[in-house]
């Protein structure tokens, strides 16, 4: 059982490295990173010109505690953070999705994003 949660950890960072070599977050159109666990979902928004984070959602915030690590959280999520980039001026970004698929919670995240009004 170890084992296969270490390959498959193994896998996820062989692939983030992968996705790194070729996204880059700029002041203009900074990347969008997403982390999951089991328990929560964040999401932050990186100029990696000058190594700052510009924005960040997270589910561990204390007024979005009642947001779940589920789909429909994820959804949510994307939203909240789809009105933060806007209040920003950022409306394109970069989407990394760290390894992970693009599938389930990073893809529901990503369709909030984009139903707030955010491209990529």
């Amino acid at each position: 059982m170890l084992q296969k949660m270490l390959e498959k950890d193994r896998k996820r960072l062989r692939r983030k490295v992968h996705i790194r070599k070729r996204i880059s977050g700029t002041t203009e159109r900074p990347r969008m990173t997403v982390t999951k666990s089991n328990r929560s979902i964040s999401v932050q928004i990186i100029d990696d010109s000058k190594g700052h984070t510009l924005a960040c959602a997270s589910t561990l915030e204390k007024d979005l505690k009642n947001i779940k690590a589920t789909v429909a959280g994820a959804a949510q999520l994307g939203e909240i953070m789809g009105k933060r980039l806007l209040e920003k001026n950022i409306k394109t970004v970069v989407f990394d999705r760290n390894g992970y698929l693009y599938h389930g919670i990073v893809k529901a995240l990503a369709d909030g994003t984009r139903k707030a009004g955010i491209e990529f």
